[in-house]
């Protein structure tokens, strides 16, 4: 079980879970995603697993609570006036998931400390004792924001997977080349990966042949437990500036 945040909304985490589903797929795992809450589409809209599905092929999915306003998702239930999600019942639905596959990815929203309910998603991975990948921005700002995330896990015991950069551009600037050197030294946090730049937008063959290289492979290994071979780390890697 992986746990998928974000410094921020919009740095990548959709994108770079789907990346990650698709990795688990080419190795022949079974994957799962959950994205407890979706904010801002209504009932008949494709959602962020939707394109996770279109993008890595993972079809198993669970969606817990939608609600229409492009808010926080406790904001938007309470906005709905519909009771707010617990983390009793949501855990109990991503145990369930990770009883029957081999691995389960639970993207948040927003941030770290974003409420999806009654609780964060660090209180999720918290009760579940599992670890979480933080995804970040590539420029200016993107080092407070990541200290700021990798000490309120550490402060509450749960285990930093890495970093990784959620949206690489093709022509980096100056914040974002030294960010990749000051992003593990401020956070105490190993650079895992980076995706590239509108990664999201493309084919979906391109994007599941392209994406074991935006992963470290030896944290790819000891982190989902998958031994790519060295072929499938491209020049798409080199690209994403990894």
């Amino acid at each position: 079980m992986l746990f998928v945040t974000g410094t921020s909304t919009e740095v990548g985490k959709t994108v770079t879970t789907a990346a990650l589903g698709a990795v688990g797929c080419a190795a022949g795992l079974s994957v799962a995603v959950c994205k407890p809450a979706q904010t801002g589409v209504t009932a008949t809209e494709p959602g962020d697993l939707a394109a996770i599905t279109t993008l890595s092929g993972v079809t198993r999915t669970l969606e817990i609570a939608r609600y229409p306003d492009p808010l926080a998702p406790a904001t938007a239930a309470r906005r709905c006036g519909v009771p707010f999600l617990t983390l009793t019942e949501t855990a109990s639905a991503v145990a369930a998931l990770a009883a029957t596959a081999d691995l389960v990815l639970v993207e948040g929203a927003g941030g770290l400390l974003v409420r999806l309910g009654e609780f964060t998603l660090l209180d999720l991975a918290r009760e579940l004792a599992a670890p979480v990948l933080v995804v970040a921005a590539s420029g200016l700002g993107t080092l407070n924001h990541s200290e700021l995330t990798t000490r309120a896990l550490r402060q509450e015991g749960v285990r930093c997977a890495g970093l990784v950069v959620g949206s690489w551009p093709e022509q980096p600037d100056l914040a974002t080349r030294t960010n990749r050197t000051d992003l593990p030294r401020v956070t105490g946090a190993e650079l895992v990966g980076a995706v590239p730049a509108g990664a999201g937008s493309w084919p979906p063959p391109r994007f599941r042949a392209a994406a074991p290289g935006w992963f470290d492979r030896e944290w790819i290994r000891q982190q989902l437990g998958i031994h790519p071979p060295a072929d499938e780390f491209r020049a798409e890697r080199a690209a994403a500036g990894a």
